[in-house]
């Protein structure tokens, strides 16, 4: 299923793209799309009856906006450096473990929602991104393949940073990570039994209508259930929580100088194959 949330920020309504592309409102079925209904096979189960009846009532989707697929995230862990390209471009040793740190739940806007650059920011960066969103309470897994048992579901992500912030004003990266507006996700929340193979997915952004990142999830260095995995080692993973999986190659950080950070007035498009497209305006802060 195709699992989204479409209104104005903060009295968004839960809704389902069906397969003919149609806008579906769920709000008579379920109350929102979170953690606790993902966590609910008896709930998941009443939505997916109610998709294949097709007895749902159609949204007009002209000009309805669309938020966050994923309400009242609790935490969001991210993985760097987590493609080898991108270990490649930047000059860093392939880690030996994840490298892992946070964005705070308040940075996630809509996929077609405005970015705002940092005030006095000179190196905000793009970064597309493979979201992994968690079904089921996650505490010392044993094996990839039980990581991968606890996913519901997977989305879009943009980890827009600042590399100033995050790597020449000291301490950890969070300073770069957690601007506000900083982790547009969506469109959907695609469910997990449509993603044959989390390791078989194309990622794609453009900037300004020029591409700049084309990978594959294949070049990931920790695949997608070893993360879900490795992270329940250290900290208990709930329904609702987000783990955004690392970047390929061809980030403006990678590029020559001089690099071309983004600026107000730019626009970022960026997709993953089946999970759906993005697409963003910077503006100043």
């Amino acid at each position: 299923m195709k699992l989204l949330r479409v209104g104005t920020a903060g009295t968004e309504r839960p809704a389902l793209l069906d397969p003919q592309g149609v806008l579906r409102d769920l709000s008579g079925i379920v109350p929102d799309i979170d953690g606790a209904l993902l966590a609910d096979d008896v709930a998941l189960g009443r939505v997916r009856e109610a998709a294949e009846s097709g007895g749902l009532p159609v949204l007009d989707a002209t000009g309805l906006r669309v938020g966050p697929p994923l309400a009242r995230i609790g935490k969001i862990v991210c993985i760097g450096l987590n493609y080898h390209d991108h270990a490649r471009e930047t000059g860093a040793e392939p880690p030996s473990e994840p490298v892992v740190f946070f964005k705070a739940a308040d940075t996630v806007v809509g996929p077609y929602d405005t970015v705002l650059v940092p005030r006095r920011s000179l190196k905000t960066d793009w970064e597309v991104e493979l979201a992994v969103v968690i079904g089921r309470t996650a505490r010392y897994l044993e094996s990839a393949q039980d990581g991968l048992a606890h996913v519901a579901g997977y989305a879009v992500a943009h980890d827009v940073s600042e590399r100033e912030f995050q790597i020449e004003r000291g301490g950890t990266w969070d300073k770069g990570k957690n601007c506000e507006t900083f982790n547009p996700l969506g469109p959907w929340l695609v469910t997990s039994d449509e993603v044959a193979d989390p390791q078989d997915l194309s990622l794609k952004l453009w900037v300004n209508g020029e591409l700049k990142q084309d990978g594959t999830t294949a070049e990931q260095i920790f695949p997608v259930g070893e993360v879900v995995r490795y992270v329940s080692q250290f900290m208990t993973l709930y329904p609702g929580d987000v783990i955004n999986t690392g970047t390929p190659a061809g980030v403006a950080m990678g590029e020559p100088e001089p690099k071309p950070y983004l600026r107000a007035g730019d626009v970022v498009e960026l997709e993953i194959a089946g999970l759906g497209r993005q697409r963003q305006e910077f503006k100043d802060a």
